[in-house]
């Protein structure tokens, strides 16, 4: 007879929240290498545009997981403010993973199911529920709101003009 156990690889509030981080973090580098190609090495501006956009959309998508995770984990809205405004500050996101993750902010898993806790009423926690319950529908509407800022602030242009 053999059992199953269950995976390992299960994604956690933390182990989510950690990798988008690190990916937030590099797309750091690819900006500032796009930087340095058109204003130190004289390369143009491909460089900036490429990775200004792959960085652009890995913000926005941190935001949204220090949103998601937050209102999961129950962090205070001080908390969450001060997780998303990391991703403004170079490398900042995987400083403040590891201060929450020392901290127990980030422990535990999804929680997808209502318990006696008061604040399980809250028509916050009940969306979050029912959109953890369907991650597809999550990662769809994550997608498409990330998408959507994404163009528009294309479509606006580079912070600080050309």
């Amino acid at each position: 007879m053999t059992t199953t156990s269950p995976p390992t690889t299960r994604l956690t509030p933390q182990r989510f929240y950690r990798v988008v981080a690190i990916a937030e973090a590099i797309t750091w580098t690819l900006l500032i290498a796009g930087l340095l190609m058109k204003y130190v090495f004289d390369a143009g501006d491909l460089g900036v545009r490429i990775g200004g956009s792959i960085h652009g959309f890995v913000f926005l998508l941190y935001a949204a997981t220090a949103v998601l995770v937050g209102v999961n984990q129950r962090w205070s809205i001080r908390l969450i403010v001060v997780g998303v405004l990391t991703a403004i500050v170079p490398y900042a996101t995987i400083p403040f993973d590891l201060w929450l993750d020392r901290r127990g902010l980030l422990a535990g898993r999804w929680r997808t199911e209502k318990t006696d806790d008061p604040r399980d009423a809250h028509w916050i926690d009940r969306l979050m529920r029912w959109f953890l319950k369907h991650p597809l529908v999550l990662v769809a509407f994550v997608v498409v709101v990330v998408a959507v800022i994404f163009t528009v602030l294309v479509t606006l242009g580079p912070p600080g003009g050309r």
